[in-house]
């Protein structure tokens, strides 16, 4: 994929380079409502009712495993909290913010 607009997948044996701070701020901003923690970003969501966070929560994983790169995740009866950090890593990388993004779409309406 390289060349298009879509993230590029790496392979788990390649090493993916991590962001330094500035980067991470800078991608943070075209993120609406994630926040950085150390060496992760974060954002909760709320959602109407429990099966609708767990529908959400549904719909994430088989597009994480897609990507392979898995959120941790929290569900706290209507909210769930997704935190993302390359951890082979050691810190955030690109896949971290292509993860937080991909999230983002799969939560309309949730802030």
């Amino acid at each position: 994929m390289r060349g298009s607009t879509k993230s590029v997948r790496v392979s788990r044996n390649e090493k993916m380079p991590t962001l330094s701070d500035e980067e991470a701020r800078r991608r943070l901003k075209s993120l609406s409502g994630w926040m950085l923690d150390g060496q992760a970003i974060r954002k909760q969501y709320t959602f109407a009712d429990f099966p609708a966070a767990i529908a959400f929560v549904n719909r994430l994983a088989p597009e994480a495993e897609a990507a392979d790169h898995h959120p941790d995740v929290l569900i706290s009866y209507k909210r769930v909290t997704l935190t993302y950090s390359t951890h082979s890593e050691g810190g955030l990388t690109e896949k971290d913010f292509d993860g937080a993004a991909m999230a983002d779409r799969l939560a309309p309406g949730a802030p």
